[in-house]
């Protein structure tokens, strides 16, 4: 038996989020049916985090375990062929027996991209939030700085069905390795790595720094009252699912 790492690339737009769901076409379903073709198993790849509907992914990593003898470079031309173009197999490669995509993640990065011109282009709008409204920038990079650091993320974490059912961590603490914004063209880009997040969390903690932003309802030093807080209702809204990108995962 063999433990293979998988790294993806997918256009969240496409797929009804990572987790299989009945009569639904998600990035887990859909790359189970490829290897079962390959392989003639039936195996539920895991992924190393279930990104939403309409999330994106540059490099997710995920493991299967296979009987298979066929080679990795292989692996990757076979899946490749079979997948919509879609969701793109980059890298396959041996680990030992007891590495998981999720269990052993030590940290991740997310992307979220807010397009600020007053047009977005239609070759974008699946790949952005369109923002074209004022916004306080640099207050919203102030309050990004706020949640460096372990923080209790319960004001910024959606409830998950899925939680508790398997042997995950109740905790809501998360360490925050960096947490910034910057300008790149008519984009502003929110760049976050921590050693996990809470279902919905860059997406509510985007929200929110526009809150800040808007400096209507919300003030830059607001954000570490809302942390303290452990309460949702504190926070901001959910910004769309299409701007967010998972970046990479590290071990």
């Amino acid at each position: 038996m063999r433990n293979l790492k998988v790294i993806l690339a997918y256009d969240g737009s496409e797929f009804s989020g990572w987790q299989v769901q009945p009569d639904a076409v998600t990035v887990q379903g859909t790359l189970a049916s490829a290897i079962g073709r390959i392989t003639g198993e039936k195996v539920l790849p895991q992924g190393s985090g279930r990104t939403d509907t309409g999330v994106h992914a540059l490099a997710q990593v995920m493991t299967f375990a296979t009987e298979s003898s066929v080679p990795t470079e292989n692996f990757v031309k076979a899946l490749n062929d079979i997948l919509p173009a879609s969701l793109r197999v980059l890298q396959v490669s041996d680990v030992p027996a007891e590495f998981h995509a999720r269990h052993s993640a030590r940290a991740k990065t997310y992307r979220y991209r807010v397009y600020r011109g007053a047009i977005c282009p239609p070759f974008l709008a699946r790949y952005v939030w369109h923002y074209p409204y004022p916004l306080e920038e640099k207050a919203m990079m102030r309050a990004a700085a706020l949640v460096v650091g372990e923080h209790d993320f319960t004001s910024f974490a959606a409830v998950d069905p899925e939680r508790g059912r398997e042997d995950e961590p109740v905790s809501n603490v998360r360490c925050i390795f960096s947490s910034a914004w910057a300008r790149s063209g008519d984009e502003l880009v929110y760049t976050v790595r921590g050693s996990g997040f809470l279902h919905h969390m860059v997406r509510n903690l985007v929200g929110t720094f526009v809150l800040v932003g808007k400096g209507k309802t919300l003030q830059v030093e607001d954000v570490t009252r809302i942390l303290e807080a452990r309460n949702r209702s504190a926070a901001g809204p959910t910004a769309p699912a299409c701007g967010l990108y998972l970046v990479s995962v590290e071990y």
